[in-house]
């Protein structure tokens, strides 16, 4: 049963979310690189509404099954590229803190296919997707019902 519904949000709340958003999805990074790594935090968060979103998300821009089926155990897996398992390594340390620090092999794994600037945007997009997961599972907003806008 949903505790909080999207109506409910502050539209001044949800127009600076979404313009977060905004900025991250016209920036530099590949969307489907985007998308598989907001999918990934959404495995690692157990959001069910955004597992299904970025799964409809990878599914339109022509991801393939094998891949989707196998990220939530990627790293025994040769389906993603060095740059992919790079943010999806990088992905999974900063969802899942735990009061260490990021070390500097992580980080330069990260610096050998990212500038500066990118890594700072790849940094605020899984902290912004960190935040739908933790708002999505607060407000239980039902999975399934999402629909990619074409």
């Amino acid at each position: 049963m949903e505790r909080i519904s999207f109506k409910e949000i502050p539209n001044n709340v949800l127009e600076k979310l979404i313009g977060l958003e905004n900025y991250i999805n016209n920036s530099n990074l590949d969307i489907t690189l985007l998308e598989l790594m907001r999918l990934r935090v959404a495995q690692i968060n157990g959001c069910a509404y955004c597992v299904d979103m970025h799964y409809k998300e990878l599914k339109n821009l022509g991801e393939t099954d094998l891949r989707l089926s196998t990220l939530v155990v990627w790293e025994e897996t040769n389906f993603f590229t060095d740059k992919e398992r790079a943010v999806l390594r990088f992905t999974e340390v900063l969802t899942t803190l735990n009061g260490k620090p990021i070390s500097n092999a992580q980080y330069n794994d990260l610096s050998s296919f990212f500038i500066n600037d990118e890594i700072i945007t790849l940094t605020l997009a899984i902290a912004q997707i960190n935040t739908w997961t933790r708002l999505m599972k607060t407000f239980q907003i039902e999975a399934g019902k999402y629909k990619v806008n074409h």
